[in-house]
């Protein structure tokens, strides 16, 4: 489907991304018939089709209750994600007295859009970076780091909280949020299997020349388990990064048509991006306006600045000249 405009493009890209989302209980269940069919293996007995069969058999009898423990833990993480932001990152609350010129500049944005103004709050750290979190409008916080308010001007600060606001009104942080916690699921289990893994390869260890035609028929079906499962993690991991960026271009976009100052949002992010990495856990990085990674391609959570400089340039008039340029 074709997108035109800003209004359209999140339109457009909130379909994708639903579409997208509905491919983790599918993951899921992928996930339980490949530890039923690694189950199967351990065993050693019986042709792979057998196996396939018995663990397909296996799934349709237990996959409610798997579905229903990711609910528990999805709930879970519902209710506490943002006391969990705030322990691993050290953020604290910030009220209009403690940075009047911020709290301004957030009311001011919310104002002019309309909007509930969600809470602030700061990270002590001279890195340079911001995020919105929450779930819902009573509980949406944007935190900001003292490094990012020490260095970015008036101007700046402002293309970045309507950057963040950009996120929360798009609905990208619940979005986020909700891929985080499945990917989690599927850490959580393939940690298991490996720790399994490693205990039946040294207790086979001892015995499996005694039992040669048996270890081959399970060596193959372990195999195949674990490549299942290993898709499965890589396929969840490819969806998450590719919400995170395809955003992170929208809220540039929505900061511009929100400051009417593409050229701000330019500037910050030239700043932000020469000292982004601050002490958090990647899922809450990935939050952040920008997050520098070592890996490429699908794996990124963000698109390269120069990229997102480059789009605000030829589609919302930025200047994109280095400070100090004369053009």
């Amino acid at each position: 489907m074709g997108a035109y405009g800003l209004q359209s493009h999140i339109w457009n890209n909130n379909l994708k991304s639903i579409l997208l989302l509905i491919g983790f209980p599918v993951l899921l269940c992928l996930l339980i018939y490949a530890l039923f069919l690694l189950m199967v293996g351990v065993g050693g007995s019986g042709s792979l089709a057998t196996a396939g069969a018995e663990s397909l058999d296996l799934t349709l009898r237990f996959w409610p209750l798997a579905i229903g423990a990711a609910a528990i833990w999805f709930a879970i993480a519902w209710f506490s994600h943002d006391a969990m932001i705030r322990a691993v990152t050290g953020a604290k609350g910030l009220e209009r007295r403690d940075n009047p010129e911020l709290y301004n500049l957030l009311e001011n944005l919310c104002i002019e859009r309309g909007i509930t103004m969600p809470r602030l709050a700061i990270i002590e750290t001279p890195a340079l970076n911001a995020f919105a979190s929450g779930m819902q409008d009573k509980d949406y916080t944007i935190t900001v780091t003292s490094g990012l308010l020490d260095t970015l001007d008036k101007r700046e600060l402002r293309a970045v909280l309507a950057h963040e606001l950009t996120h929360i009104r798009n609905r990208d942080v619940r979005l986020l949020v909700i891929a985080v916690i499945f990917v989690g699921i599927f850490s959580f289990f393939g940690e298991i299997v490996f720790r399994r893994m490693f205990y039946i390869g040294r207790r086979t260890s001892g015995y499996s020349s005694g039992r040669n035609g048996d270890s081959r028929g399970g060596g193959v079906i372990i195999l195949i388990a674990v490549a299942i499962i290993v898709i499965a993690y890589l396929l969840a991991l490819a969806i998450r990064f590719s919400l995170s960026r395809k955003r992170e271009y929208l809220a540039d976009a929505g900061a511009v048509d929100l400051t009417r100052d593409p050229d701000a949002m330019i500037s910050a992010l030239r700043k932000i991006s020469a000292n982004s990495q601050f002490d958090a856990p990647n899922d809450v990085r990935q939050m952040a306006v920008h997050n520098s990674q070592a890996f490429a391609g699908i794996f990124t959570t963000h698109p390269p600045v120069d990229k997102r400089i480059e789009a605000l340039v030829d589609y919302a008039g930025g200047i994109g000249a280095p400070a100090g340029d004369p053009a």
